[in-house]
């Protein structure tokens, strides 16, 4: 027989269930979102080139805004200052020497693991877009990848909404998809982005912004000859920065169009310095220091500066951490996530970075504490020649007409010396251009044998081959025109262990 539950047991039963739905809201409120993360990377900008930095002849308002907001790193550094290999070591928090893909346009594995497919096994939704510069084989570590260039050609429709013709895509910056992208991800997840520029890599094209730079207005190095030619070619390279400050402006706007902005983590960096001789492709700091910039309103404070230093092999670690996940065993990195709450915080001692080939035969390695740097130089037989684009640069063939008529300082002629020091010493704070090398002064043997016994086990610990691999110049190193044997397969794993090409 039917009896219907009582009064009391009905009204016990609906307490408990309004208690259970309390319960459960209080924890999912309290439990706080995983954070988004946005990664802009500029190519081939040199850390000290915005307003941020100090440098106020470049605009960069957004830039600025962003150190205004979060928090601006002084000792951040890439792990090699070439394009392809730092994007290799960023995206798999280990060194370049241990990607297998540590020689420019060598494409990154599929076995490697990255933070990306890390995130998006977690339920992040990971987009790239821009400049890839990775390879095929690690694109499914992202949900989306918008590669700048990729395909090259768009269809243009008539008025009566007809195909008319393929017309070539012209995105100078590489940024044109980074909006677009951000719109279109889901909004029932967290989000990755891997924005990439192709500003302010060369070639450099005049009336890159309405307004262009002056060239009388730049800043030139002291290790760069301050003539007309250098002037034109740093205000051509100013216009690109400024050109890439615009898009991120657009993002930030898009962000906070959407409500994302106060729970996403922006990052802004650099693949590696500046594409000028004593640049790019060397481990000077002109080369490997890299603008950092935070901004995240739920945990950064703003207007906040570190000094400790970080690497770009840290990021992986810390995205990873900050997303509430395991630790990646591949990972070399260190997080650097307590820096983002304590700047006064110290991660770790010394950062390290290497260069391979780039355009040219070279092989050398590097540590730096947070004031002292040293170089050794496994190629010391070969000049620090710049890459070949910067060698046909307007700067460049300046200053080898410069050198022809002994117009150079010492400084000046680094990229011409042959052979070059074995080893290089310098003290960064008294000497922020590594203009004098501190390598055979006995008053810093102490310091010198430190750093080379911290480098020696670093090499060691990540089985980093003292000799290396060696490849052929692929260009002409006065003129950077190509040389004959300039189209070079990937090596087999048996002449990567030989170290034979």
């Amino acid at each position: 027989m039917f009896r219907a539950p009582s009064i009391n047991a009905v009204s016990r039963s609906m307490v408990f269930t309004t208690l259970l739905v309390l319960l459960i809201a209080t924890i999912t409120s309290a439990a706080p979102a995983r954070p988004n993360f946005i990664l802009f990377i500029a190519d081939d900008m040199a850390w000290e080139d915005c307003g941020a930095y100090g440098n106020k002849a470049v605009r960069t308002p957004n830039l600025d805004r962003l150190a205004r907001e979060g928090m601006r790193f002084d000792r951040a550094f890439v792990t090699a200052s070439s394009c392809s290999p730092s994007r290799s070591s960023l995206l798999t928090g280990r060194y370049p020497h241990s990607t297998d893909a540590e020689q420019l346009h060598w494409p990154l594995p599929k076995a490697q693991v990255t933070f990306a497919e890390k995130l998006k096994a977690a339920g992040y939704w990971t987009a790239a877009a821009g400049k890839w510069h990775l390879g095929n084989e690690v694109k499914d570590h992202f949900d989306v990848v918008h590669e700048a260039g990729a395909g090259g050609f768009q269809l243009q429709v008539g008025a009566d909404g007809k195909a008319k013709k393929m017309v070539a895509e012209k995105d100078e910056s590489g940024c044109g998809q980074w909006v677009s992208t951000l719109q279109a991800r889901p909004k029932d997840k967290p989000f990755f982005l891997w924005l990439a520029a192709l500003d302010p890599h060369r070639d450099y094209q005049p009336n890159a912004i309405p307004n262009p730079h002056k060239p009388a207005d730049v800043v030139v190095p002291p290790y760069l000859p301050d003539a007309p030619d250098t002037r034109r070619d740093l205000a051509l390279y100013y216009d690109e920065i400024t050109r890439l400050d615009g898009f991120i402006g657009q993002v930030l706007a898009e962000l906070e169009k959407q409500g994302a902005a106060e729970n996403t983590v922006i990052l802004f960096i650099s693949d590696n310095g500046r594409a000028f001789p004593r640049c790019k492709t060397t481990l000077y700091d002109s080369g490997i220091r890299t603008p950092l910039l935070v901004r995240w309103p739920a945990k950064v404070k703003p207007g906040s500066v570190c000094g400790g230093l970080v690497s770009t092999v840290d990021f992986g670690p810390t995205f990873i951490e900050l997303a509430g996940l395991p630790a990646a065993p591949s990972f070399q990195g260190k997080s650097f996530a307590p820096l983002l709450t304590n700047p006064a915080a110290r991660v770790r001692e010394h950062i390290f970075a290497e260069h391979n080939w780039h355009d040219f035969d070279a092989h050398k390695r590097a540590v730096r504490s947070e004031r002292f740097k040293y170089i050794r130089n496994f190629d010391a037989d070969l000049p620090n020649t710049p890459p070949a684009d910067a060698v046909r640069s307007l700067t460049f063939q300046e200053m080898r007409r410069l050198r022809d008529s002994g117009k150079l300082t010492p400084a000046q002629l680094a990229p011409f010396q042959k052979p070059k020091p074995a080893e290089e010493l310098y003290d960064v704070d008294a000497d922020p251009h590594e203009l004098r090398n501190l390598a055979s002064d006995p008053q810093h043997a102490a310091t010198l044998a430190q750093l080379r016994a911290a480098l020696a086990t670093w090499q060691k610990d990540t089985s980093d081959p003292a000799n290396g691999v060696r490849a052929k110049d692929e260009f002409d190193r006065e003129t950077g025109d190509p040389l004959p044997n300039r189209q070079r397969p990937r090596p087999t794993k048996a002449q990567l262990i030989s170290g034979k090409l």
